[in-house]
């Protein structure tokens, strides 16, 4: 028999009550008074492509002139990693996965070398010429941004290099030549970060970079598609530090004027959404009931719930996400800190505006970032 993932398995509020839970290990039915709350917590993200265009297509679209580059601060006068620095193996189980290969993770085992003005000067000038590069692609692109939302985001975790079977893990060790090798293996950015660092930076780091909290959200985001376009990201490997950087900027345009029929298709798949806190990313559909006729497919949910902080400048986002995906039956739950740099993003979408404004407000964000969001403890070991 195939294995069903649980968000697709039958409900069984209508069981009897004789049956035995142990034995059929089946969740509490859902009190009907949490319905009305589920209704008016629920962030849907809506479609553009029929589901037969969505199949299997990675979830993240990069533009056409799209910048995607690493890059590690922190070498030494050679230009070579320091003898601290070293490149570790992470067991899979630490992401809830068991197949694959594991993935390689740089450390710095000096924990007491104080960061250099230095590598934060190398850190933002190749920030800074990296946005000018993707600053003039982006005016040439003339994106109409009256129904395009672009957004920068400063994301902080560990770079994780997937392994090349014809790379061999000794040429990552050492030297000059791992820097070369690095940059040629697939990267993703883990961004689940100990309880301890998420709790500095609402006590502590709120407060010294001056933005107020503004509300807590509780969420359920239900995935029918999540196509945003991507044009910059820049990952960096902050050797000084214990925490790496990711630099995002990306656009998502609006939906509007849906039709009736979209509209009932979709209400369909909410209205058969189940709360059940015993599943990853605390939804459900009774089987047969996460698609709607073939024309739209839920391939994922998420259970958020996140502290919002804002300045005029800058967005704080603290939040907690309980993620689970249709297509790879993978969820997982994490801890993530988002900086969003808004007053970036609203230079960038003035008709007149040159490079080097951008370049120097980039400056000063990431001063603020290398000094108050890059310390944690060690994790990931």
């Amino acid at each position: 028999m195939a294995y069903i993932p649980p968000h697709k398995r039958h409900s069984y509020e209508a069981a009897s009550s004789s049956e035995s839970s142990d034995t059929h290990n089946r969740p509490s039915p859902i009190p009907q008074s949490l319905v009305p709350q589920f209704r008016r917590n629920l962030n849907l993200r809506l479609p553009p492509k029929t589901f037969s265009q969505r199949c299997g297509k990675n979830v993240y679209n990069y533009a056409k002139q799209a910048i995607s580059t690493w890059f590690p601060v922190g070498l030494d006068h050679n230009h070579q990693f320091p003898s601290s620095v070293h490149v570790t193996p992470v067991p899979l189980q630490l992401f809830g996965r068991t197949t694959g290969t594991n993935p390689l993770v740089l450390f710095n085992n000096n924990n007491n070398h104080p960061a250099s003005e230095e590598s934060m000067g190398v850190y933002s000038r190749k920030c800074c010429v990296r946005l000018a590069f993707f600053f003039e692609n982006f005016k040439d692109e003339k994106l109409d941004l009256e129904d395009v939302k672009p957004k920068l985001v400063a994301r902080f975790g560990k770079i994780l290099f997937h392994e090349n079977p014809s790379i061999s893990e000794e040429t990552t060790r050492v030297g000059l030549a791992a820097e070369t090798t690095l940059s040629q293996l697939r990267r993703s950015f883990y961004t689940n970060i100990p309880n301890s660092y998420m709790e500095n930076i609402k006590g502590e780091v709120a407060k010294k970079i001056k933005v107020d909290f503004e509300e807590e959200k509780d969420l359920y985001h239900v995935q029918i598609e999540l196509h945003q376009l991507r044009h910059m990201v820049i990952d960096i490997s902050c050797l000084d530090k214990n925490l790496d950087l990711r630099l995002m900027l990306s656009t998502k345009r609006t939906l509007t004027a849906l039709t009736d029929d979209e509209m009932q298709s979709i209400r369909s798949l909410i209205n058969s959404a189940i709360l059940d806190q015993d599943v990853k990313g605390g939804l459900r559909w009774p089987l047969g009931k996460a698609s709607s006729e073939g024309r739209y497919c839920v391939v994922g949910v998420w259970h958020t719930i996140a502290k919002n902080y804002k300045s005029s400048s800058l967005s704080l986002k603290v939040r907690h996400a309980d993620r689970y995906d249709f297509r790879t039956s993978i969820g997982e739950a994490t801890r993530e800190i988002n900086l969003k740099l808004k007053n970036i993003v609203s230079l960038l979408q003035e008709q007149e505006v040159e490079v080097s404004s951008v370049a120097e407000m980039l400056k000063d964000h990431l001063k603020l970032i290398w000094d108050h969001f890059l310390c944690c403890e060690h994790f990931l070991t």
